[in-house]
């Protein structure tokens, strides 16, 4: 059996040696207990430090070790298809991980045992969250539970760290969307699911690369890309306003009818803003719908490799 872990990274020198070192310690590791033979494959989504060059040197100095350099940032979802597209013609089964492992890479050897029992997607779950600020951690809550609320498929606190075997990763392959949301589309695939939980660790080095504007943009656009739950809403929010409409029509007509003149320019004005906002809000969550759209019919290329080693 061979396993590639695929490593997406932006602009990770500072920790990257470290993970190489960690992750090769851990091959041999695989090696002894599962006889599974075990390649790292780093794919540099346009770093702009110096990532590339110590991926090119990993490569040369570990038979382990393989890279790919994106021409472009193409962002962490585009950067992980990459590395498991090189990967499919070249593996039993794939994992995929974070360059900070601030996920546990020990599970792995878990996932490759239930991968052997017939598991064919294992996830790997966070328990705890003590290692992550106060702020970070209600952000990370908030957004799996939102999450949760448009697609109940998504699973509480796994990001995108998983294994993967090489017929799913075949059936994944097979979809050609370019609004890619990885946590909700693999749990679409339906083949047998494994679970392995572990608590989240400290960043070693360099800086989170999902701070709260990048957290909330990924949010809206998975939410956006796999569910049509905000549109759902605007129709529950103009349903209400129709009902709101009809009972303030019929409320008028029968104070008119008393001969008693409605006073009040405040009422007023509170509900066009109040209308006026939900119909603003209607309007943008369709043109993001429509964006999509026009971003799908276009079929650009979800990225280019540049160079590999």
């Amino acid at each position: 059996m061979k396993i590639n872990i695929v490593i997406p990274c932006y602009n990770e020198q500072e920790v990257l040696a470290k993970t190489i070192d960690v992750l090769g310690k851990l091959s041999e590791r695989i090696k002894q207990e599962t006889g599974a033979d075990t390649q790292l494959l780093l794919v540099d989504d346009g770093s702009k430090d110096h990532t590339w060059l110590m991926i090119k040197e990993a490569a040369e100095a570990h038979p382990f070790v393989s890279g790919i350099k994106l021409s472009h940032n193409r962002g962490h979802q585009n950067a992980l298809w990459a590395g498991m597209e090189a990967s499919i013609d070249h593996c039993d089964a794939m994992v995929s991980i974070d360059a900070d492992l601030q996920d546990d890479e020990n599970v792995i050897l878990d996932m490759v045992k239930q991968l052997k029992e017939g598991k064919d997607i294992i996830y790997g779950v966070r328990k705890e969250r003590k290692t992550d600020t106060f702020f970070k951690r209600f952000t990370a809550q908030a957004f799996y539970k939102i999450m949760q609320m448009a697609d109940k498929e998504v699973i509480y606190n796994h990001a995108d760290f998983r294994m993967m075997s090489n017929r799913t990763l075949k059936a994944l392959m097979q979809y050609s969307e370019r609004n890619l949301f990885l946590r909700a589309i693999v749990r679409e695939l339906g083949f047998k699911e494994g679970f392995v939980y572990y608590d989240r660790k400290a960043r070693e080095a360099g800086e989170s690369k999902y701070p709260l504007k990048k957290m909330l943009a990924f949010s809206i656009d998975g939410i956006t890309s796999f569910s049509v739950a905000p549109l759902k809403f605007i129709t529950f929010m103009g349903l209400a306003m129709t009902f709101v409409a009809i009972v303030m029509i019929l409320f008028a007509l029968v104070e008119y009818f008393k001969g008693e003149t409605i006073q009040g320019w405040t009422s007023m004005l509170v509900s066009l803003w109040f209308i006026g906002g939900i119909i603003t809000t209607g309007v943008g969550i369709t043109g993001l719908y429509i964006g999509k759209i026009y971003t799908e019919v276009k079929r650009r290329p979800r990225y280019f490799i540049e160079e590999r080693v």
